[in-house]
């Protein structure tokens, strides 16, 4: 009697746990990732656990404590970020975990910095055009799996529409009607839109990396590049090998470089065929034993453009002076 008991005073306990925590904010880098979780009165490693979808002596053993000796209230907690409470697929789903934006980072150092999640999820989450970010803002890198107590946390997700600030007056009229037709028919669609009344006093923060003209394709990077270099008068010229980088991006190119302001598009040209493409630097070239010598790395995309299937190709660049 007495464990049936303790057993359902147990389960009581669990259901709050994300809930408390009101935005999770990603910590470390890839791969060991993590949040983390204040522990408060009643709490205990198996709350935890169904809460943020690990096991308790997973838990444990993340925090060197042991289970025996239990949880202390105000003690600061990480909980790993593993692929089996962790989505970063383009249709995840769940808790929206977010990234805090440092001076000077990029789109493509966040990604990464973040398990090399894909430039084109990261957009989409965020409802962004181009690839500026300002630091302090807070941008979506991935999802907390929906697990036991850890849907309750779902209402930040809303905070991509900040983005979008035009899109927020539709939701806000429509809501009265369809509390007034079917209140109790949907209610996933109620806990969607009232969180969209909460996200405006917070659009503040967002809207920055929105202002970038959007340069979505090929011929956008083409028509950018004869504005920087003047028709090609301001250019100037670079020979040597390139390499490829993995990227999602479909109709775009982007490249690494390490003398080009972020932002320059630079004409890449295979001289054995003249075939060439445009691409926009994203950032330096990571200094690695793998990357000596290379005066570019262009995003894999490029590759069937320029006619080359070799790992390493020469090229010659051109960009603005």
């Amino acid at each position: 009697m007495v464990k049936s008991i303790l057993s359902i005073a147990l389960f009581g306990l669990s259901a709050g746990v994300v809930k408390a925590q009101d935005t999770l904010q990603v910590q470390g880098t890839s791969p060991a990732l993590y949040i983390t979780h204040t522990v408060k009165k009643g709490e205990n490693f198996y709350s935890l656990s169904r809460a943020y979808g690990l096991p308790p002596k997973e838990i444990a053993a993340a925090n060197k404590v042991s289970m025996d000796k239990g949880l202390q209230l105000g003690n600061t907690l990480h909980i790993p970020l593993t692929a089996s409470n962790f989505s970063q697929k383009a249709e995840a789903a769940g808790t929206p975990v977010y990234h805090k934006v440092a001076e000077k980072e990029t789109l493509y150092r966040v990604s990464v910095n973040f398990n090399k999640v894909p430039l084109d999820n990261i957009r989409q989450w965020n409802n962004f055009q181009g690839d500026g970010l300002k630091k302090d803002s807070y941008i979506i890198v991935g999802y907390l799996k929906a697990n036991g107590g850890a849907t309750a946390a779902v209402p930040p997700r809303t905070e991509v529409v900040k983005n979008e600030p035009k899109e927020i007056p539709a939701p806000v009229t429509e809501t009265p009607k369809k509390e007034i037709e079917a209140p109790k028919k949907e209610v996933k669609k109620e806990a969607e839109q009232r969180p969209v009344e909460t996200a405006e006093p917070t659009s503040s923060t967002p809207p920055p990396p929105a202002k970038p003209a959007p340069v979505a394709t090929s011929t956008d990077f083409e028509q950018l590049y004869e504005q920087q270099t003047k028709g090609g008068k301001n250019a100037t010229s670079e020979k040597g090998p390139g390499t490829w980088f993995k990227s999602n991006a479909v109709g775009k190119y982007y490249a690494l470089h390490n003398t080009a302001p972020r932002g320059t598009i630079i004409k890449v040209t295979n001289p054995l065929n003249g075939k060439s493409v445009y691409a926009k630097v994203l950032d330096v070239i990571p200094q690695m034993k793998a990357n000596a010598g290379l005066i570019v790395k262009l995003s894999d995309s490029a590759m069937q453009a320029l006619g080359s299937s070799e790992t390493r190709f020469y090229c010659e660049l051109n960009y603005e002076m």
